[in-house]
């Protein structure tokens, strides 16, 4: 079962649940919001990632109040409420009776009538979440990936579709394309500062993540709810919930997704317990369709080579496209050198005001399609096969688990040891 609520300050909740609404006030805005309607926001997914985000919701331009708020667990979604009061404490009411707990909270918090929901959970909740949020006319901001297999992805183009009928706002948390760094050096080589863009090299290399220990009393579904990053149903590899970012700036700048992929991986250091059944390093060879490379590395090794970067090279010279510089001829002949933005501020930004001014924004099929390239490659390297795009994305694979209770057994359950199988590549099925 899970923890024991944590019980933080009693007068620092009475000030959330008081702050600038009363209990139950959440008749929406008229259709086509502007910009002095108070726009009312849930929050599906209460992690750090899934915090910060609220924050920065509350921090965009306009009335806007965080009014819900859901969770697997009652201990993290408190304590994120402590901190988003924290900062936004004028714009901050969700007493007790919008606090939702439990595998179907999320549904509670989006059949309130809210506006704007932000899905921020691990990533293998999010297809059933977006649809369900679309289904119930609400603009979204989900974070990336917003799947870990292929019914996932497929399901979210489908609920893409309906958003798109109904003139929904989707932004995605690829926050790259909010960086007027990024926006500059990108926009520069498309239009051919570097010639023919003949290969690319992009790096997600680091040390990895936490890990939590398991606890007396936890079943096997919640230690790997706790420990989400090492379970691919939860986070689809770190190929999938990190290296994605450097995947779809290539992506972009190539204006495609690969039609093939191939590749390899493994379980080099990351050997432990404690370590799930996701691999520790990949290395992808992607192929677009007019022949165009893009070399791929993620890693979770200490005391290796760390980058996370994204590179193009042209038949007329080379950019670096994460630091900002582009290279023709001998010597760096572009650098940026604009003021510094917060791009994952300015993400929520162009989303809430996008929002209030009815004008078009859905990032739903791009993150769609981002997810999907980090998928395939992820199946390349699990399967030792080289695949193509089509047969990837067809594949009726699901990583979810049967049942989701607390006491329903995941699909991938340790052994004796601890230990926990993992892909054997040549032997390993993903299609």
């Amino acid at each position: 079962m899970p923890r024991p609520a944590f019980s933080p300050d009693r007068r620092e909740f009475l000030h959330v649940s008081g702050a600038a609404l009363a209990a139950g006030a959440l008749a929406r805005p008229a259709a086509g919001a502007r910009a002095n309607d108070l726009l009312r926001v849930a929050l599906v997914g209460c992690g750090g990632r899934g915090t910060g985000a609220a924050i920065q919701a509350l921090a965009t331009a306009g009335p806007v109040h965080l009014v819900a708020m859901a969770d697997a667990f009652r201990d993290r979604l408190e304590s994120s409420l402590l901190e988003i009061a924290r900062a936004a404490p004028e714009r901050v009411d969700v007493p007790e009776s919008r606090r939702f707990v439990g595998f179907e909270a999320y549904r509670e918090a989006l059949d309130l009538d809210v506006d704007v929901v932000l899905l921020c959970t691990p990533p293998g909740f999010r297809p059933a979440h977006f649809a369900h949020a679309v289904a119930r006319g609400r603009h979204v901001f989900m974070e990336k990936p917003v799947a870990v297999d292929a019914p996932g992805v497929r399901t979210v183009l489908a609920a893409a579709e309906e958003a798109k009928k109904k003139a929904l706002k989707v932004g995605v948390g690829l926050q790259r394309h909010h960086d007027p760094a990024y926006l500059e050096t990108v926009k520069r080589i498309q239009e051919g500062a570097i010639g023919q863009v003949l290969l690319y090299r992009c790096y997600w290399n680091s040390s990895g993540v936490w890990t939590r220990a398991r606890e007396a009393g936890w079943s096997e579904m919640e230690y790997q709810m706790r420990n989400w990053y090492y379970f691919n149903w939860l986070c689809g590899d770190h190929i999938v919930e990190q290296h994605i970012h450097n995947l779809d700036v290539c992506n972009w700048i190539q204006g495609a997704v690969p039609q093939s992929a191939q590749g390899q991986g493994g379980r080099a250091a990351r050997t432990g317990p404690d370590t799930g059944e996701i691999f520790d390093h990949h290395v992808v060879e992607y192929t677009y369709a007019d022949g165009t490379k893009m070399l791929s590395q993620c890693r979770h090794i200490g005391g290796c080579f760390d980058s996370v970067s994204e590179h193009a090279h042209g038949s007329l010279g080379r950019a670096d496209v994460s630091g900002g510089r582009i290279q023709s001829a001998g010597g760096w002949d572009w650098r940026y050198r604009g003021e510094p933005v917060d791009p994952y501020q300015a993400e929520h930004d162009a989303l809430f005001a996008a929002i209030r001014a009815g004008t078009p924004h859905d990032e739903s099929v791009s993150g769609a399609q981002a997810t999907m390239t980090a998928i395939l490659g992820r199946m390349a390297t699990y399967s030792g096969r080289a695949l193509t795009w089509d047969e990837a994305l067809a594949s009726n694979v699901s990583l979810a688990p049967a049942r989701l209770a607390w006491d329903a057994p995941p699909r991938v359950l340790p052994d004796a040891q601890g230990r926990y199988p993992h892909a054997i590549p040549g032997q390993t099925q993903v299609l």
